[in-house]
Protein backbone atom coordinates (compact mmCIF):
# COMPACT_ATOMS: atom_id res chain seq x y z
CA UNK A 1 0.00 0.00 0.00
CA UNK A 2 1.28 3.39 -0.66
CA UNK A 3 0.20 6.00 1.53
CA UNK A 4 -0.23 9.31 1.41
CA UNK A 5 2.07 11.77 3.12
CA UNK A 6 3.94 15.50 3.35
CA UNK A 7 8.04 15.47 3.85
CA UNK A 8 8.80 18.48 5.92
CA UNK A 9 12.87 19.71 6.08
CA UNK A 10 15.62 17.82 3.76
CA UNK A 11 17.99 16.52 6.19
CA UNK A 12 18.59 15.65 9.56
CA UNK A 13 17.50 12.50 11.56
CA UNK A 14 14.24 10.82 9.95
CA UNK A 15 11.11 11.00 11.77
CA UNK A 16 7.78 9.69 11.32
CA UNK A 17 4.48 10.62 12.85
CA UNK A 18 1.91 8.77 12.72
CA UNK A 19 -1.98 10.48 13.83
CA UNK A 20 -4.64 9.29 16.19
CA UNK A 21 -8.76 7.54 15.08
CA UNK A 22 -10.36 10.17 12.88
CA UNK A 23 -7.13 12.09 12.24
CA UNK A 24 -4.92 12.70 9.33
CA UNK A 25 -1.80 14.10 8.67
CA UNK A 26 -2.53 18.08 8.67
CA UNK A 27 -3.50 17.40 12.35
CA UNK A 28 0.55 17.50 12.86
CA UNK A 29 1.66 20.43 10.84
CA UNK A 30 2.23 22.91 12.76
CA UNK A 31 4.46 20.80 14.92
CA UNK A 32 5.91 18.99 12.19
CA UNK A 33 6.99 22.46 11.09
CA UNK A 34 8.91 23.15 14.23
CA UNK A 35 10.39 19.78 14.63
CA UNK A 36 12.15 19.97 10.89
CA UNK A 37 12.87 23.49 12.07
CA UNK A 38 15.24 21.60 14.27
CA UNK A 39 16.95 19.71 11.73
CA UNK A 40 14.95 16.75 11.35
CA UNK A 41 13.46 15.43 7.95
CA UNK A 42 9.78 14.58 9.28
CA UNK A 43 7.53 12.51 7.17
CA UNK A 44 3.58 13.63 7.88
CA UNK A 45 1.64 10.06 7.51
CA UNK A 46 -1.78 9.10 6.61
CA UNK A 47 -2.77 5.64 8.01
CA UNK A 48 -4.96 3.54 5.41
CA UNK A 49 -8.64 4.28 5.88
CA UNK A 50 -7.77 8.43 7.08
CA UNK A 51 -6.92 11.13 4.85
CA UNK A 52 -5.90 10.76 1.58
CA UNK A 53 -4.43 7.24 1.96
CA UNK A 54 -6.32 4.27 0.06
CA UNK A 55 -9.51 2.90 1.86
CA UNK A 56 -9.26 -0.73 2.65
CA UNK A 57 -10.44 -3.39 5.61
CA UNK A 58 -8.88 -4.77 7.16
CA UNK A 59 -8.58 -2.19 9.92
CA UNK A 60 -5.81 -3.39 12.63
CA UNK A 61 -2.85 -2.99 14.19
CA UNK A 62 -1.09 -5.99 12.22
CA UNK A 63 -1.85 -3.86 9.80
CA UNK A 64 -0.93 -0.87 10.25
CA UNK A 65 2.81 -2.19 11.60
CA UNK A 66 2.56 -3.69 8.09
CA UNK A 67 1.71 -0.29 5.87
CA UNK A 68 4.16 1.50 7.95
CA UNK A 69 7.20 -1.17 6.83
CA UNK A 70 5.96 -0.80 3.53
CA UNK A 71 6.24 2.76 3.89
CA UNK A 72 10.05 2.46 5.00
CA UNK A 73 10.90 0.74 2.77
CA UNK A 74 9.67 2.89 -0.37
CA UNK A 75 11.04 5.79 0.80
CA UNK A 76 14.40 4.03 1.35
CA UNK A 77 14.50 5.63 5.45
CA UNK A 78 17.01 4.16 7.67
CA UNK A 79 16.15 3.42 11.16
CA UNK A 80 13.61 6.64 11.52
CA UNK A 81 12.32 7.96 14.63
CA UNK A 82 8.68 6.62 15.40
CA UNK A 83 5.68 9.31 16.97
CA UNK A 84 2.14 8.18 17.44
CA UNK A 85 -0.73 9.77 18.46
CA UNK A 86 -3.18 7.89 20.57
CA UNK A 87 -4.15 4.83 17.87
CA UNK A 88 -0.99 6.02 16.10
CA UNK A 89 1.09 5.50 19.51
CA UNK A 90 -0.29 2.14 18.82
CA UNK A 91 0.38 1.30 15.52
CA UNK A 92 4.46 2.14 16.20
CA UNK A 93 4.27 0.07 19.47
CA UNK A 94 2.56 -3.16 17.32
CA UNK A 95 5.40 -1.75 14.83
CA UNK A 96 8.29 -2.17 17.20
CA UNK A 97 6.79 -5.79 18.32
CA UNK A 98 6.56 -6.44 14.58
CA UNK A 99 9.88 -5.17 13.57
CA UNK A 100 12.46 -4.91 16.16
CA UNK A 101 15.91 -3.02 15.07
CA UNK A 102 14.74 -1.07 12.29
CA UNK A 103 14.25 2.27 13.90
CA UNK A 104 15.95 4.65 16.59
CA UNK A 105 13.14 5.61 19.06
CA UNK A 106 9.29 5.64 19.81
CA UNK A 107 7.29 8.65 21.07
CA UNK A 108 4.31 7.85 22.30
CA UNK A 109 1.75 10.37 22.71
CA UNK A 110 -1.06 9.51 25.43
CA UNK A 111 -1.67 5.83 24.83
CA UNK A 112 -0.40 2.86 26.38
CA UNK A 113 -0.56 -0.64 25.39
CA UNK A 114 -3.57 -1.83 27.25
CA UNK A 115 -6.50 -2.84 26.07
CA UNK A 116 -9.34 0.27 26.03
CA UNK A 117 -12.98 0.32 25.96
CA UNK A 118 -14.19 1.54 22.40
CA UNK A 119 -16.01 5.07 23.35
CA UNK A 120 -16.81 6.33 20.25
CA UNK A 121 -20.05 4.30 19.62
CA UNK A 122 -22.47 7.90 19.63
CA UNK A 123 -19.94 9.17 17.40
CA UNK A 124 -19.91 6.99 14.81
CA UNK A 125 -24.09 6.84 14.94
CA UNK A 126 -23.79 10.58 14.25
CA UNK A 127 -21.51 10.36 11.38
CA UNK A 128 -23.68 7.34 9.53
CA UNK A 129 -26.47 9.45 10.37
CA UNK A 130 -25.72 12.57 8.62
CA UNK A 131 -26.99 12.60 5.42
CA UNK A 132 -24.24 14.01 2.77
CA UNK A 133 -26.48 14.25 -0.39
CA UNK A 134 -28.76 16.66 1.34
CA UNK A 135 -26.21 18.96 3.14
CA UNK A 136 -25.80 22.26 2.12
CA UNK A 137 -23.07 23.84 4.33
CA UNK A 138 -20.08 22.47 7.03
CA UNK A 139 -22.47 24.38 9.20
CA UNK A 140 -25.34 22.23 8.28
CA UNK A 141 -23.29 19.16 9.19
CA UNK A 142 -22.30 20.78 12.63
CA UNK A 143 -25.79 21.18 13.45
CA UNK A 144 -26.73 17.86 13.13
CA UNK A 145 -23.61 16.43 14.70
CA UNK A 146 -24.71 18.79 17.66
CA UNK A 147 -27.30 16.56 18.54
CA UNK A 148 -24.27 13.22 18.81
CA UNK A 149 -21.68 15.60 20.36
CA UNK A 150 -21.96 18.25 22.63
CA UNK A 151 -18.30 19.78 22.43
CA UNK A 152 -17.49 21.81 19.54
CA UNK A 153 -14.37 21.49 19.63
CA UNK A 154 -14.66 17.20 19.04
CA UNK A 155 -17.19 18.28 16.04
CA UNK A 156 -14.85 20.53 14.72
CA UNK A 157 -11.92 17.73 14.46
CA UNK A 158 -14.29 15.41 13.28
CA UNK A 159 -15.18 18.01 10.74
CA UNK A 160 -12.13 18.79 8.95
CA UNK A 161 -12.51 15.21 7.02
CA UNK A 162 -15.40 16.90 5.24
CA UNK A 163 -14.74 17.54 2.08
CA UNK A 164 -16.53 18.87 -1.24
CA UNK A 165 -16.76 17.17 -4.04
CA UNK A 166 -16.86 17.84 -7.55
CA UNK A 167 -20.37 17.61 -7.88
CA UNK A 168 -20.39 20.03 -5.42
CA UNK A 169 -21.74 17.46 -2.68
CA UNK A 170 -19.69 16.48 0.27
CA UNK A 171 -18.02 12.97 1.40
CA UNK A 172 -15.34 12.02 4.16
CA UNK A 173 -11.50 11.86 4.19
CA UNK A 174 -12.25 8.84 6.42
CA UNK A 175 -13.13 5.77 5.19
CA UNK A 176 -16.42 5.66 7.95
CA UNK A 177 -18.15 1.92 6.62
CA UNK A 178 -14.60 0.53 7.67
CA UNK A 179 -13.75 2.53 10.49
CA UNK A 180 -17.65 1.76 11.62
CA UNK A 181 -17.19 -2.08 11.06
CA UNK A 182 -13.64 -2.50 12.76
CA UNK A 183 -13.65 0.26 15.58
CA UNK A 184 -13.72 -2.36 18.11
CA UNK A 185 -9.80 -3.01 17.15
CA UNK A 186 -8.58 0.42 17.93
CA UNK A 187 -9.02 -0.27 21.25
CA UNK A 188 -7.07 -3.69 21.36
CA UNK A 189 -4.11 -4.52 23.92
CA UNK A 190 -0.87 -5.08 22.23
CA UNK A 191 0.99 -8.10 23.51
CA UNK A 192 4.39 -7.89 22.97
CA UNK A 193 6.63 -11.21 23.00
CA UNK A 194 9.54 -9.22 23.61
CA UNK A 195 10.60 -6.25 25.69
CA UNK A 196 11.12 -3.02 23.35
CA UNK A 197 14.88 -2.12 24.15
CA UNK A 198 14.90 0.94 22.21
CA UNK A 199 14.35 4.41 23.64
CA UNK A 200 11.35 4.97 24.38
CA UNK A 201 9.23 8.41 25.58
CA UNK A 202 5.93 8.29 26.65
CA UNK A 203 3.72 11.70 26.45
CA UNK A 204 0.86 12.05 28.46
CA UNK A 205 -1.52 15.16 29.26
CA UNK A 206 -2.16 15.64 32.92
CA UNK A 207 -5.77 16.44 32.33
CA UNK A 208 -5.86 12.88 30.48
CA UNK A 209 -7.17 9.96 31.92
CA UNK A 210 -5.15 7.44 29.46
CA UNK A 211 -1.81 6.70 30.82
CA UNK A 212 -2.74 5.82 34.28
CA UNK A 213 0.06 6.28 37.29
CA UNK A 214 -0.73 2.52 37.87
CA UNK A 215 -0.24 1.80 34.46
CA UNK A 216 3.56 2.68 34.57
CA UNK A 217 4.84 -1.09 35.78
CA UNK A 218 3.45 -2.98 32.93
CA UNK A 219 4.54 -0.23 30.70
CA UNK A 220 8.11 -0.37 31.63
CA UNK A 221 8.30 -3.80 31.89
CA UNK A 222 7.38 -4.18 28.03
CA UNK A 223 9.93 -0.65 27.56
CA UNK A 224 12.74 -1.18 29.94
CA UNK A 225 13.93 1.69 28.47
CA UNK A 226 10.87 3.95 28.76
CA UNK A 227 10.65 7.27 30.48
CA UNK A 228 7.26 8.90 30.93
CA UNK A 229 6.71 12.87 31.08
CA UNK A 230 3.71 14.63 31.94
CA UNK A 231 2.23 17.77 30.35
CA UNK A 232 0.18 20.17 32.71
CA UNK A 233 -2.97 21.52 31.67
CA UNK A 234 -3.38 18.50 28.50
CA UNK A 235 -5.95 16.38 27.80
CA UNK A 236 -5.76 13.72 25.10
CA UNK A 237 -4.58 16.74 22.44
CA UNK A 238 -1.28 17.42 24.14
CA UNK A 239 0.11 18.53 20.77
CA UNK A 240 -2.72 20.89 19.89
CA UNK A 241 -3.99 22.33 23.49
CA UNK A 242 -0.15 22.69 24.65
CA UNK A 243 2.48 22.66 21.64
CA UNK A 244 5.23 24.49 23.16
CA UNK A 245 5.44 22.82 26.43
CA UNK A 246 4.96 19.57 24.10
CA UNK A 247 8.09 20.62 21.76
CA UNK A 248 9.96 21.10 24.98
CA UNK A 249 9.22 17.68 26.50
CA UNK A 250 9.97 15.92 22.62
CA UNK A 251 12.72 17.98 20.96
CA UNK A 252 15.64 16.87 23.79
CA UNK A 253 14.07 13.10 23.24
CA UNK A 254 14.89 13.63 19.74
CA UNK A 255 18.38 14.85 19.89
CA UNK A 256 19.54 12.91 22.17
CA UNK A 257 22.36 10.19 20.98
Amino acid sequence: MKLNFKKLGQEGPQVIILHGVFGFLDNWQTIGKQISDAGFQVYLVDQRNHGRSPHQAPMNYATFAEDLKEFIEQQDLVSPILIGHSMGGKTVMQYAVNYPNTYAKLVIVDIGPKAYPIHHQKLLEGLNALDLKGLTSRQDADDQLAYYESNLGVRQFLLKNLYRTEDNGFAWRFNLPVLTADMDKVGQKIEPNHPILQPTCFIRGAKSDYIQDEDWEEISNIFPKAKLETIDNAGHWIHAEQPRAFLEVLLPFLNQP
